[in-house]
């Protein structure tokens, strides 16, 4: 499922700015690069401490506008896109495991039980300081494994700095016996479906009959 939430309508007529990805994710820039705009990537830096009492749709929204107004501050008129991802599993959030251990006793748990992954996107207007926000919210149904096949799984995948320790773009299916979603791109990091409603509103259509050139500054 997938919430857009907006500000007012963007004015079609003004010049449409240029486009950048506030990440440091090579998946995220290979997802968005699927939609034949230029664009630029800034890598952002901020902490991912959840707040006291915040639910995990709050923090990916959070976490996504904070990494898009980190560059906004090198782009002061453009489009940026900022994303988060968290897991939520027994009533928890889940952020990237960080080591080998914690990642097989992550992964040890989801065993036989549903995870839900919920990915944020924002995309900010720099020169107003209008965004628009989304959230997917993707459930993988793990199967019961065993702790050897966990501990290949991590030592091939590497998933240490993907939420609830596994990544969807590598060997993480076969972990997997199904997964519920609205778009398949949302768990690998940027869910193009909510992007591309969020960059229609701000008049950026990327099947439209005209396309932008984005200079290299």
């Amino acid at each position: 499922m997938t919430d857009v939430g907006s500000e007012p309508t963007a004015d079609a007529t003004v010049e449409p700015l240029p486009l950048v990805l506030a990440s440091s994710s090579r998946y995220r820039r290979e997802l968005l690069e699927r939609l034949g705009i230029p664009f630029a990537v800034d890598s952002p830096d901020i902490d991912e401490t959840p707040n006291p009492g915040e639910s995990a749709r709050e923090l990916v929204t959070r976490l996504s506008l904070a990494k898009a107004r980190v560059v906004a501050r090198r782009w002061p008129r453009a489009l940026i896109i900022g994303s988060d991802q968290a897991a939520t599993f027994a009533e928890r959030i889940l952020g990237k495991p960080g080591t080998v251990q914690a990642a097989v006793r992550q992964l040890l748990a989801f065993s036989g039980r549903r995870v839900d992954f919920l990915t944020g996107v924002v995309v900010l207007n720099s020169a107003t300081d209008r965004f628009r926000s989304a959230v997917d919210i993707t459930t993988a149904r793990f199967r019961t494994v065993s702790a050897s096949e966990v501990l290949r799984y991590v030592e091939e995948d590497k998933p240490l700095d993907c939420a609830g320790g596994i990544r969807f773009e590598g060997l993480g299916p076969l972990l997997l016996n199904g997964v519920d979603t609205a778009d398949p791109t949302a768990a690998i990091g940027l869910p193009l479906i909510a992007l591309g409603a969020l960059l229609r509103a701000e008049g950026v259509n990327p099947l439209g009959p005209a396309t932008r050139v984005l200079s290299s500054g």
